[in-house]
């Protein structure tokens, strides 16, 4: 059976055989929503083969981290959603006959390459923008379904239909993971993920189609869905709680049922064509340029096995969820909703998410009240202990385009790791996150080279994605970081 991404189907298919050679699998994933969604594909994979796994979560694959790996019992570990910026480190305990490693990433390499290694980057196929993490656990799944011999239901018969004999139920998965991994930003799914969005509405567990781009068209009431709307700025609508109901309340609708505001994914067809015609009108009349018009449809993907009017239903507000659980430490609970634990595990998903909107809103009003300090090519900024470090990226990015935040520079962020040292005091490390936009990486911008070569100039360590990347630097050295940082981007986008 062919693979989704031919390029891959070889390499796929080699650590495939390699993970059903095993006794058993130590699974090691990221913690952001493309590392809970690889990591939940790659479980239910090896979990139909018939291999015994544990999984774990680092919100940063170290070198202490990868040693800790390495004093485990296990002598085959599945690394998702990272691992290829760190085989240099994993090459060492490899050599030293710790573990065997089998990484399906999709983040840049590091100058070391190991047999059982799933990277798009290897083969031509951009993983910033054309395949995650999810998605290359995805590939590795489907090859797992492939040669290893399918479940067996109690009944005597085989374990299910074609979509879990294949693994093919999966791709809702997968696409959740690239949504949240922001390789939709241009409005669709692109390249390889096409292929894996193809699968999925195959097997019957994604529907995809035009619809406006705006978050929470699942959850969020329509007055809030419009005003939270912020992505296009519409004036008189965006951030203005008044403009938005008078907007809502001017259509001949019917918004409200039993006293309460009907939610986008209620509305039908030629309701939703009303209030989408309303807006672009709205737009236009208030000079919003024609571009950032067209930003406001595009391609919605829809898990169409989950319960409309919740997060799980929308590829982006479950990606979104996924996000508000293991940056708190509870990764567990991500993992858990999705392997489809629909009662402790997602209302527990809720109240974090609840609380991480929070502290989201309250990180952008920082950034935005205290301003950002301009370098020559970069910005950047330094929350200390007031943002964590979790999720300060997110914040940056999200701070891009409001006041005194530029959208034509990268901007990096600065905050205190939350973990302790050994001899319980004070971690010595900064966390260092950098967030750019795909105009500047068509410029020629790519934060992994910026944040690798600067980090390690001062004694850290960085890598990540042309267009997001994170690193750890020494205190003390951060206007050494900056400086290179700097230099290096002008470089870039000269």
């Amino acid at each position: 059976m062919a693979g989704p991404i031919p390029e891959l189907e070889g390499r796929a298919t080699r650590c495939a055989r390699r993970l059903c050679e095993a006794d058993r699998v130590l699974l090691a994933s990221h913690i952001d929503a493309d590392g809970l969604t690889s990591a939940a594909i790659a479980a239910q994979a090896l979990e139909r083969a018939g291999i015994p796994f544990e999984t774990v979560f680092e919100k940063q694959l170290d070198e202490e981290a990868i040693a800790a790996i390495a004093t485990t019992d296990y002598d085959t570990v599945c690394f998702t959603d990272f691992g290829s910026g760190q085989l240099d480190i994993i090459g060492e305990h490899e050599d030293a006959g710790d573990f065997t490693p089998v990484v399906a990433d999709h983040h840049q390499p590091a100058d070391r390459e190991t047999e059982y290694h799933l990277n798009p980057l290897l083969f031509g196929i951009d993983g910033a923008s054309e395949l995650s993490g999810a998605g290359a656990s995805y590939v590795l799944a489907r090859a797992l379904a492939d040669i290893s011999e399918p479940e067996v239901a109690t009944d005597g018969g085989t374990a299910s239909a074609t979509a879990r004999a294949d693994n093919r139920d999966l791709a809702a998965l997968a696409v959740v993971g690239a949504v949240g991994d922001m390789q939709a930003s241009g409005g669709k799914l692109e390249g390889a993920n096409e292929e894996i969005v193809e699968e999925g509405v195959e097997a019957g567990v994604l529907e995809t189609g035009k619809d406006l781009t705006l978050y929470g068209k699942q959850t969020r009431p329509l007055p809030k869905l419009l005003e939270y709307a912020t992505d296009v700025h519409i004036p008189g609508i965006s951030n203005d709680q008044a403009g938005a109901l008078q907007f809502l309340e001017d259509l001949d609708l019917e918004l409200k049922r039993d006293g309460e505001w009907r939610r986008w994914s209620g509305l039908t067809n030629e309701e939703k064509r009303t209030v989408a015609s309303a807006l672009v009108k709205r737009a236009v009349s208030r000079g919003v340029p024609a571009k950032k018009i067209d930003n406001l449809v595009g391609t919605a993907y829809v898990l169409s096995e989950e319960p409309v009017g919740t997060e799980l239903r929308d590829a982006s507000e479950f990606s979104t969820l996924l996000n508000a659980t293991a940056r708190y430490e509870r990764a567990d609970v991500g993992l858990g909703v999705c392997l489809g634990n629909r009662e402790g595990a997602l209302e527990r998903a809720r109240t974090l998410l609840r609380n991480h909107r929070r502290n989201l809103s309250a990180g952008i009003d920082l950034v935005t009240r205290e301003g950002v300090t301009h370098e020559e090519h970069i910005q950047w900024f330094h929350a200390g202990d007031r943002i964590r470090e979790t999720i300060v990226g997110i914040v940056a990015g999200m701070a891009m385009g409001n006041d005194g935040v530029s959208r034509s520079k990268p901007i990096v962020a600065f905050a205190e790791k939350s973990d302790e040292s050994e001899d319980g005091g004070e971690d010595v490390e900064l966390k260092v996150s950098a967030r750019g936009t795909h105009a500047l990486v068509r410029n020629g911008l790519d934060l992994s080279v910026v944040m690798g070569e600067a980090s390690r100039a001062v004694g850290g360590d960085g890598g990540g994605h042309d267009v997001a990347a994170g690193a750890t630097v020494p205190k003390g050295r951060e206007s050494e970081f900056l400086e290179h940082a700097d230099e290096i981007a002008g470089e870039q986008l000269t």
